[in-house]
């Protein structure tokens, strides 16, 4: 049997056996040659690679090489690489391979028995472990670690006996015992570890700054997902200390909100709407702030804000609803048994720079923190109101304090007194100097003249400053106030009404005319009394304060709190309501006012507020000081350029987005509605040009071709070379059957762009339809002269015979004074017929240049614009070249001047030529030869 039979027959599906194996027979050159499947091609390589039948290395090679012509990529001409040994590798390689092994391993080992000698642990033997975020205990890590495990082993039975009487209970008990025993207990981790909530930064550059402070600031949002404010709050105010940013400040605003710091929530919040006035969760924050501070009314305000920007957000529609809630609970509601709530002061250091204090529902104690104040003037007078203007008041807030050099009241003089009326009483000065104190006082200040006493709780710094000037207060009443409040501040607040009280009469005594200085010491005297837990005396003093100074701060403050202590809360709540008129700041007066509230509703029903006193409208000039003081110009300015492009940015996303739907809709064919969309593109940016071009194609796809020309037309003003609209201007003049405006456009395509082939077909089109236009409207017909005379006065009359003479032996007569285009173009016609350039001439020296291009509107030809520039080049020119070139500065703005270029022969260009060649050649003070030849372009 031959090869090829072996093949057919081998090349069957019956082939192989039904196991899969390959037959000897196809282990053959002449087969593996002529096989093309190359699944079988890799049987039989693997047959031949095993040596089941016998090591053949040459039909390998041959095989192998078959497979790869049919399949490079075969996964049987795979060859794995051998492991690398000692002898496929050079002598070199192989011993820096094996001391580099031999170097690890022995450092490996040096590790292991350094760690071994010495206890991890060594340095938190005797320190406490960190506490895991959010547990509230750690334990101790334990000397012996071993020992728990040691102490429970025990030596166990040997055999069955000794298991019956093995305790298995006494056991378990011993090792419960040890446990109990040697575990030290639980400590509680009192507080969190102090972190420093500032940062140095002043070497780093701003990159730097930058990410450290973003550092800072994941540091205080990982803190806050785990519930942990305070820390979040720390790590904020070190992102903030590092570079201040909107996000810290939101972000640390919030982690206040959570624990209840509502002035450092409000302050941060105030710092972002500074940075950010628009910004949605300052104002939402603020909002929550406002809530929980008792201003519905402001709160209500930043949520409706928010609102109006964002409709959709569901955390402010429901703070919203809480709101409304609250004010509508402030209304009269069902009257209830009447209850008091205790409350009590704790005091703090009671000077106006003091922190604003906590209350807490106990009882009233006798001395509450208020103090005196520098100054009580009306707000209208001063220019500032101590701490009362700049930051929120805790309950008593305001000690006195101490004036400057330099005070703003000045100093008055007195009413004919004399300086001897200012000292004060010898009996009051021993009574002072001796300490004695009616309120039982400790210690008092010795009223030594030379200024160098000291006093209880005093220092050499706060003794020198007491000789300090107080307004218009004489030196010894001013060194008496100045004592008091050096008293009141140490917390002498008997000895600090003595020295009041001796001022206030030494200056009753010396009869001076300072109302505002007599009003300060009444106030700092009412701090006392209100600090003694006298009431009603503190009540007496403000209200001769507020007598001589109304609307003062801090007299009507201390008096409400009088007031609320004797339970007299009318009065309390009238006069709270007033100090808010003055200063909403006032954060006391806030909390006062809900509590009193919820007091007064529950004492008298709905009606309570009909019960209450009248309050007193404080005056706008009262309220000045407490205004925030108005942006600077810069601020306005950054906030109006900041909405100037907020809304530029609005307006850009809407016009892409109607003019995105419009070229959809031109896509689809829906032409009707894609004008609509650039429609409102042209109310929203009627400057846009490319929008012109666009509804300029829905109406020509419409068949709107005044429309579609109106659109080109105003596309042209925008872009005076925009091709697209010359070239659907083009379209909406074929589509009115203004051939000549059409081919024109066309013309203009071509000049900005010679390989727009649409433009081509269509000027080809438009000339064949132009000329069959031209054909149809004027036949040929034998010229006629029409002779035209009109004589109006002695100067026409010579002009017509001048034009007589002209034409002799012609028929013809030319009237030189056209007044509409019809004249003007019957006695061009005229001349023309007869061939009569002279009288052209004439009749174009007569006609004002600026009026040519109109007379010219309905004669613009081929023919006359030849016979006009034969007129003005052989009779005109030498004449009056200056009317020449304001001719020809004028022609060319006639109607479809450009179409009539074209239709010129040879020799009427030739003429035209002529004639500019010419021109420019005169000498001339009207126009040069550059303003020649740049009109002599848009005619050759």
């Amino acid at each position: 049997m031959s090869a090829d039979a072996v093949f057919s027959l081998q090349s069957q599906p019956c082939t192989a056996d039904c196991s899969g194996k390959v037959p000897v027979e196809h282990l053959d050159y002449e087969y593996i040659g002529k096989c093309k499947d190359v699944k079988y091609l890799e049987k039989v390589l693997r047959v031949l690679r095993s040596g089941d039948h016998g090591v053949y290395p040459h039909l390998v090679g041959f095989c192998e090489s078959h497979l790869e012509k049919l399949d490079p990529r075969s996964r049987a001409l795979r060859k794995e690489t051998p492991v690398a040994t000692a002898a496929s590798l050079s002598r070199d390689e192989w011993s820096l391979i094996v001391d580099e092994l031999q170097t690890w391993q022995d450092e490996t080992k040096e590790t292991e028995t350094s760690l071994d000698q010495q206890s991890v642990f060594d340095d938190l033997v005797k320190e406490n472990m960190p506490p895991v975020r959010g547990s509230n205990c750690f334990v101790p890590l334990s000397q012996n670690s071993k020992g728990r495990r040691n102490l429970s082993k025990c030596a166990l039975p040997r055999d069955y006996r000794e298991w019956d009487k093995f305790d298995v209970q006494k056991e378990c008990e011993k090792i419960d015992g040890n446990e109990v025993k040697n575990d030290p207990p639980a400590i509680l981790n009192t507080g969190h570890p102090k972190i420093k909530t500032t940062v140095d930064a002043s070497l780093l550059s701003q990159p730097e700054k930058l990410l450290l402070a973003n550092r800072e600031k994941d540091k205080g949002n990982e803190a806050f997902r785990a519930n942990d404010f305070e820390e979040a709050v720390a790590y904020y105010c070190r992102s903030v200390s590092i570079k201040p940013t909107v996000v810290a400040y939101n972000n640390r605003a919030q982690a206040e909100i959570h624990l209840k710091r509502w002035p450092d929530a409000m302050r941060d919040c105030q710092r972002v709407l500074e940075l950010e006035p628009d910004n949605m969760k300052a104002l939402l924050r603020r909002a929550t702030v406002y809530n929980h501070m008792g201003d519905f009314q402001m709160a209500a305000e930043d949520v409706r804000r928010v609102l109006l920007e964002e409709p959709q957000n569901t955390a402010a529609t429901q703070l919203l609803s809480q709101i409304e809630k609250k004010m509508k609970e402030c209304q009269p509601e069902q009257q209830r048994k009447g209850k008091k709530i205790l409350i009590q002061e704790v005091e703090d250091d009671d000077s106006d720079d003091g922190k604003e204090e906590e209350q807490t529902a106990c009882p009233v104690q006798p001395s509450q923190p208020v103090g005196g104040e520098e100054s009580s003037a009306t707000p209208a007078e001063r220019g500032d109101m101590g701490n009362a203007q700049k930051k929120p008041h805790g309950r008593g807030d305001g000690g006195p304090h101490s004036e400057s050099s330099t005070s703003h009241h000045g100093h008055r003089r007195s009413r004919g007194g004399s300086s001897d009326k200012y000292k004060v009483p010898q009996e009051s000065r021993e009574k002072v100097a001796n300490g004695s104190s009616k309120r039982g006082s400790t210690a008092s200040v010795q009223g030594d003249p030379s200024g160098k006493g000291s006093s209880a709780g005093g220092n050499a710094a706060e003794t020198a400053n007491l000789d300090a000037p107080c307004g218009a207060l004489p030196p010894p009443l001013a060194r008496l106030k100045n004592q008091g409040n050096l008293l009141f501040k140490n917390g002498q607040f008997a000895d600090a009404l003595e020295k009041y009280s001796v001022a206030i009469q030494g200056y009753t005594d010396s009869g001076m005319d300072s109302p505002e200085d007599l009003c300060i010491l009444y106030s700092n005297r009412a701090a006392c009394y209100l600090k003694d837990g006298h009431s009603q005396d503190c009540i007496q003093d403000c209200t001769r304060a507020l007598e001589l100074q109304p609307f003062s701060l801090k007299p009507l403050l201390r008096r409400a709190m009088a007031y609320e202590s004797l339970e007299r809360y009318p009065k309390a709540y009238v006069d709270y309501k007033t100090v808010l008129q003055i200063d909403i700041s006032v954060q006391a007066a806030h909390d006062s006012v809900n509590r009193i509230t919820r007091l007064l509703i529950e004492q008298d029903g709905p009606e309570w507020r009909e019960k209450l006193p009248d309050i007193p409208l404080v005056p706008l000039s009262a309220q000045q000081h407490r205004r925030e003081d108005p942006p600077s110009a810069e601020v306005l300015q950054a906030r109006a350029d900041k909405a100037a492009r907020d809304a530029e940015r609005k307006a850009e996303v809407r016009f892409s987005a109607f003019k995105q739907e419009g070229n959809d809709f031109v896509k689809k064919g829906q032409y009707q509605e894609a004008l609509g969309k650039y429609t409102e593109c042209l109310k929203m940016k009627p400057e846009e040009c490319t929008i012109y071009t666009n509804r300029a194609l829905c109406y020509l796809k419409l068949e709107r071709f005044p429309e579609a020309k109106q659109d080109c037309d105003a596309a042209l003003r925008l872009e005076p070379t925009n091709k697209k609209a010359f070239y659907r201007r083009a379209l909406a003049n074929k589509g009115l059957k203004d051939y000549l405006a059409c081919s024109s456009d066309l013309q203009e395509v071509l000049l900005q762009d010679p390989n727009v082939q649409e433009a081509e077909k269509e000027l080809e089109e438009v000339t064949v339809l132009l000329r069959q236009t031209l054909a149809s409207a004027s036949p040929a017909k034998p010229r006629k002269t029409v002779p035209i005379t009109e004589v109006d006065d002695d100067e026409d009359a010579t002009a017509v015979q001048k034009s007589e003479s002209l034409c002799r032996g012609q028929d013809i007569s030319v009237n030189l004074r056209p007044t509409n285009a019809y004249d003007f173009g019957r006695s061009l016609n005229a001349a023309r017929g007869g061939g009569n350039a002279a009288a052209c001439a004439e009749l174009l020296a007569s006609t004002a240049p600026e009026t040519l291009p109109r007379f010219l509107s309905t004669q613009l030809e081929g023919q006359t614009v030849g016979f006009i520039m034969q007129a003005l080049d052989s009779h005109l020119l030498d004449r009056d070249p200056n009317l020449v070139y304001q001719h020809l500065n004028h022609l060319h703005t006639a109607d479809r001047f450009s179409v009539v270029l074209m239709l010129l022969d040879k020799d009427e260009r030739r003429h035209m030529t002529q004639l500019f060649e010419r021109l420019s050649a005169v000498e001339s003070t009207e126009f040069t030869k550059n303003d020649v030849q740049n009109l002599a372009n848009k005619y050759i």
